[in-house]
């Protein structure tokens, strides 16, 4: 209880606790993590299942029955008379699942590399900074949709539908991955000339020890706050490429796909299919960027 005590009092909680964007952030992210994770305890329906699909539902307003069944939905129905509030809580299954994966991804190559550019430096930084320099040239949904479209054309025909959310993982990953290698090569450049990393290679430390086991842990606060900003923009890459029509199948839709359906349908007067998953995207990589930004400002320890 004391150590939960001194917990709830360090100046990290303070600083969540005397910041309202935070909580307000935390608490939409709480939420819709939330919906997401247990969509098949919370959804009325099963918006994947073909068998419980009925076309006479298809149009359904809002909150009014359905004109041939009397069924009623509380976000209404799609074309396909798949109830909205259900696919959005499966779609965001996907579109979180696909954020985190890819993130991590980005965060494992770009620490792996930063700390090899930044610990042996030489022809190694120079190889490694010269490919992240080159690809920041370009914007990285188009470094993405390169990727997924190469990797596609490697993936067996038969294997593509099954394959397409990890080659979409690979994709976003491989494009994100600079600016976690270029802050922990910073980090890495300042860490390695302090006294313990001397005195690690005094008793005989191998290199690797040294970077996993000394300088990893030091470098740890800013790549934190990189993956938590990292995660809303991959989410939002990822509703970008299905919007575009080269993320997940159509069978396994997530926010962006769910977008794509209703901007279709928009200026006929459905307009629900296209409003409510465009809602809960921009809540869901909002609150994600609003806490990256609280979290950047309460590790750093210049503002303290």
């Amino acid at each position: 209880m004391n150590t939960l005590s001194k917990a709830w009092q360090s100046d990290f909680m303070w600083s969540f606790r005397h910041s309202p964007v935070a909580i307000v952030s935390l608490i939409v992210v709480v939420i819709l993590v939330s919906g997401a994770v247990f969509a098949p305890l919370i959804a009325p329906y099963n918006p994947f299942d073909p068998a419980s699909l009925n076309l006479m539902n298809g149009f359904s307003r809002p909150m009014e029955p359905n004109a041939f069944t009397g069924t009623v939905f509380w976000l209404g129905a799609d074309d396909q008379g798949r109830d909205v509030f259900s696919t959005i809580l499966y779609g965001m299954r996907i579109s979180l699942f696909v954020g985190f994966s890819a993130v991590l991804f980005a965060m494992v190559l770009g620490v792996l590399l930063g700390l090899l550019a930044g610990y042996l430096g030489g022809w190694v930084d120079t190889i490694i900074m010269r490919i992240a320099d080159i690809q920041l040239t370009f914007p990285a949904i188009l470094v993405a949709m390169l990727i997924f479209g190469i990797a596609k054309v490697f993936t067996p025909v038969h294997l593509r539908d099954q394959m397409a959310i990890w080659v979409l993982i690979l994709a976003i990953g491989l494009s994100d991955w600079v600016q976690f290698a270029r802050v922990v090569r910073g980090a890495t450049l300042v860490e390695k000339g302090k006294e313990y990393v001397q005195a690690a290679l005094l008793i005989g430390r191998n290199p690797g020890a040294i970077m996993l086991r000394h300088i990893l842990p030091n470098v740890v606060s800013p790549v934190l706050v990189i993956a938590t900003i990292s995660l809303a923009l991959a989410i939002i890459a990822e509703a970008t490429l299905s919007f575009l029509g080269v993320g997940v199948p159509p069978t396994r839709p997530s926010l962006g796909t769910l977008i794509r359906i209703g901007q279709g349908f928009l200026f006929s007067g459905e307009w629900w299919i296209l409003l409510f998953p465009a809602i809960t995207l921009l809540a869901l990589a909002l609150s994600v960027n609003l806490l990256g930004d609280w979290l950047r400002d309460a590790l750093n320890p210049r503002l303290r």
